[in-house]
């Protein structure tokens, strides 16, 4: 697909387990124009689903519409369970600008997005990150503080006030976190405990906001089909903060508690170069770049 112009969307959408509702909203974005679904993947401990995809700017945003009035139609928050924080049917949406497109375009189409959600479907909008009207709604935990339970209380009160829409949160589908953001990867480490409260201990000494890596957020979660848990990461800057940090920063907490790191996982698709800084450390590669990767030439 040759693009003048590339936007990525990673929309979060609060159903990982109904394998029928999941295909309805992935739909949204299989053979439309100008748009590309990339990945999308599902987690039934989470309850969660997570999509990426490319597109021009315009037929991106249209996809993304869909897909949320789709998942408005088909998820009932007061019946949602699991183990991921959520507000809404449709979490967040963030839009990443990839070639082409500068910050300040992809603010304003995520503007343009969340004011068509709101009129459409009488949804909520909070601004969040690049995109946030103030400097108390850039952190999205900030904003889904209270969940969707809470919600219904705190979108009353002046501080919280919807930049889109009515101050009344959507009685089954919440409320939605768009915005812009730097390209982030989700990075999950799974621990050989099902103790939830050793996992929450490490992941609250690994985040920035308590002091730990800079570009850092984090959560502890039970995976309760496989009878572990695991530090479920946010890298909202891996060229700043590398994935090897957190996977090193989080076996040195967990020796504390007597337990190791059993495996983990990427969500959703990873920059190259995310990868590549991780593996040269591990191998000790010396004065490596991109630039001797294959892949990386054959694409320019």
């Amino acid at each position: 697909m040759n693009l003048k112009q590339i936007i990525e969307c990673v929309p979060n959408f609060s159903e990982g387990r109904d394998l029928e509702k999941i295909e309805k909203i992935v739909a949204s974005f299989r053979a439309k124009a100008g748009v590309k679904l990339l990945d999308y993947s599902n987690d039934e401990d989470h309850n969660r689903l997570v999509v990426t995809v490319v597109g021009e700017p315009q037929a991106l945003a249209d996809a993304v519409i869909e897909a949320i009035g789709t998942a408005v139609d088909l998820i009932d928050l007061t019946q949602h369970q699991g183990q991921h924080p959520r507000m809404g049917a449709v979490d967040v949406v963030p839009f990443i600008p990839i070639k082409n497109v500068t910050m300040e375009e992809a603010i304003a189409l995520s503007r343009k997005v969340g004011e068509e959600v709101a009129k459409r479907y009488n949804l909520p909008v909070f601004l969040y990150e690049k995109s946030a009207t103030a400097s108390h709604r850039e952190n999205l935990a900030a904003i889904r503080k209270g969940e969707f339970e809470g919600m219904l209380d705190k979108i009353k009160q002046p501080e919280w006030r919807p930049d889109f829409g009515n101050p009344e949160r959507h009685a089954t589908a919440g409320s939605v976190a768009i915005g812009a953001r730097m390209p982030l990867v989700a990075y999950n480490i799974n621990l050989d405990t099902n103790n939830l409260d050793i996992a929450t201990k490490i992941a609250k000494n690994i985040r920035f906001v308590n002091g730990g890596l800079r570009f850092v957020k984090a959560m502890g979660v039970e995976l309760k089909e496989r009878n572990i848990t695991q530090v479920s990461i946010n890298m909202t800057d891996f060229s700043k903060t590398a994935l090897y940090r957190a996977f090193e920063l989080t076996r040195i907490e967990a020796r504390r508690y007597g337990v190791t790191i059993v495996g983990s996982e990427i969500i959703g698709l990873v920059p190259m170069e995310a990868l590549i800084d991780t593996a040269s450390y591990y191998l000790g590669l010396e004065n490596f770049s991109m630039e001797q990767v294959l892949e990386a030439r054959i694409m320019e």
